[in-house]
């Protein structure tokens, strides 16, 4: 299609800004992207769609420009809903080079756009294969009656003869052919092993489709993206991909852009399910909330009462609940992690417990600065039982998925998770919350790049902290801290730092000195300085002890 066939269309909403002697360039295809270099995804031609969150400021505008001239796309348009306008200087860098510019109305999906143009192309290069596409749309966006993935993927095996699955970055089979018993289906471990390249491909920035032969049989895989990003950090551990059972290498490409338009269908469907969780981590974001500022279980135990039924339909007992935390951290770049962390342990627990073959999707996730907490919905147990040995355990939890999770933190980031044991009431939930924490810190203390620990393997004092009743912990930790946080905030002096150094290298003056890069007599006096405002001796294992448990409980 022309561009100038994109300006005749109304419900596009397009403006144009720039380029009108340009009007003539052909469109291949689209792309969404707020990636800052987003050229390794483009082939040439496209439509590239932006919300303008690349641009920080104005210096950023020409190197981004100057990549979509390289790659040879057909013409840029910019979404007017982040900034209200499109900025001067995109319009005088397109300008310079000669690249089409169009506004986006605000009230204008880019979903509606991709759709129009994936339709559009398809159909002047192919009329069946717009067929396919024509129908594919068709059932994506007539909602859960449509049939969702499943549909498009059994349509590419009837009209195109491809065996297609979707696959979560985890390894999980979300949609595909033969799925529902009527072929053979993927093996849980080709799957990991599919998963595992797609992501080790994506970080290593190479340009999809990606090809792998396990078992005789080669599979292209083409990644499917939701959000957009500035960071492939952010997304890498929860975007989906489609693996096709065929050698993609030599397809022409009109077939190569159909099974992109067929990635571009599935994110929406994608994005739909991933705004279907927005009530539930409302659910458990007020919950988490209430938990963590104190409040009365009476208050907590209401609002379990409106989770119980969004999370367990048809249940008529109250739940038990479990509490499991994840934290994502990466090496250097400013990644904000929570929501990373959030979309992997929603993906990790969609089907915690589930044994039919449809996925579980119950558990509620929010975050809360760098980590995810998830708070997850367990059967009542009978009453010899104590939930001890139901719900989910740590060491079974990242068995299936270690390994493509390893692949897509690359050698530069880690996932640690911490899984608390069951509680029956809203009583439980502060120290459920704080016993997966602490679990999450001992996974952490672990080598490897994805680690998970259980209630079981905590310390014996580890376990006993969480449930301590607040006013206990409170007067303990106010006795032996207060004192040092007030000297503190006075003269800056880092007591408190400094006593945490000093019992973490097990009261050797050398090695924390060394740690603080302080000199010996310089931590001497700092040491003396604790023990006269707390009346402590920290030579005295009693007196460790305690700094050690207010620290812990802090």
């Amino acid at each position: 299609m022309r561009l100038r066939a994109l300006l005749d269309t109304d419900a596009l909403g397009l403006r144009l800004l720039g380029g009108a002697d340009e009007l003539d360039r052909t469109v291949r295809g689209v792309m969404t992207t707020d990636l800052r270099d987003p050229s390794r995804y483009l082939s040439g031609g496209e439509l590239v769609l932006t919300g303008l969150a690349w641009r920080r400021d104005t210096s950023d505008t020409e190197p981004f420009v100057r990549l979509l001239v390289s790659a040879g796309v057909a013409a840029l348009a910019a979404g007017e809903a982040e900034l209200g306008a499109v900025p001067d200087d995109l319009i005088a860098a397109c300008a310079r080079h000669r690249l089409p510019l169009f506004a986006v109305n605000e009230s204008v999906a880019f979903a509606t756009i991709t759709e129009h143009v994936v339709r559009q192309v398809s159909g002047e290069r192919a009329g069946d294969l717009a067929a396919v596409v024509d129908r594919h749309r068709r059932m994506m966006t007539s909602g859960p009656a449509g049939g969702g993935p499943d549909v498009v993927l059994d349509l590419l095996g009837s009209d195109l003869d491809l065996r297609a699955w979707v696959l979560s970055p985890t390894g999980r089979l979300i949609a595909g052919a033969k799925m529902s018993g009527a072929g053979p289906a993927l093996s849980a471990d080709v799957c990991a092993q599919l998963a595992a390249e797609h992501l080790t491909a994506t970080r290593t920035g190479r340009r999809g489709p990606h090809r792998l032969v396990l078992g005789g049989a080669t599979y292209s895989l083409f990644p499917i993206r939701g959000g957009r990003s500035r960071d492939v950090r952010e997304t890498v551990l929860s975007d989906w991909l489609l693996a096709v059972e065929a050698d993609a290498g030599d397809w022409p490409d009109e077939r190569l852009d159909l099974l992109q338009g067929v990635t571009q269908l599935i994110a929406v469907e994608r994005d739909r399910r991933d705004a279907a969780r927005t009530v539930r981590r409302r659910l458990a974001q007020e919950v988490l909330e209430l938990v963590q500022t104190g409040a009365a279980p009476a208050e907590i135990a209401a609002r379990l009462r409106v989770a119980a039924p969004v999370l367990l339909p048809g249940l008529g007992a109250a739940p038990h609940w479990q509490v499991v935390v994840a934290r994502v951290e990466w090496e250097g770049g400013d990644i904000e992690a929570g929501p990373v962390a959030q979309s992997l342990l929603e993906e990790i627990l969609v089907d915690p417990l589930a044994t039919g073959p449809e996925p579980s999707d119950r558990i509620a996730v929010a975050h809360s600065g760098d980590e995810a907490i998830a708070l997850v919905p367990l059967p009542a147990v009978s009453a010899e039982h104590d939930g001890s040995e139901s719900g989910i355990h740590a060491d079974v939890l990242l068995t299936a998925v270690r390994d493509p999770l390893s692949a897509g933190l690359d050698g530069d980031g880690r996932v640690t998770l911490g899984v608390s044991a069951a509680v029956h009431s809203a009583e439980g939930l502060r120290g459920a919350l704080e016993e997966a924490r602490h679990a999450r810190r001992v996974a952490a203390a672990r080598a490897g790049r994805v680690c998970a620990a259980g209630h079981q393997e905590l310390a014996s004092h580890v376990l006993l902290l969480p449930f301590v009743p607040d006013d206990v912990r409170r007067a303990f930790t106010a006795r032996l801290l207060d004192p040092l946080r007030e000297y503190d905030r006075r003269h800056r002096a880092e007591l408190i730092p400094t006593l945490e150094a000093f019992l973490e290298c097990d009261g050797s003056w050398t090695r924390c000195a060394s740690r603080l890069h302080l000199h010996v007599n310089t931590l001497r006096y700092r040491v003396g300085r604790i023990e006269q405002l707390t009346s402590r001796d920290l030579s005295r294992l009693e007196d460790k002890l305690d700094f050690f448990l207010a620290l812990r409980m802090s």
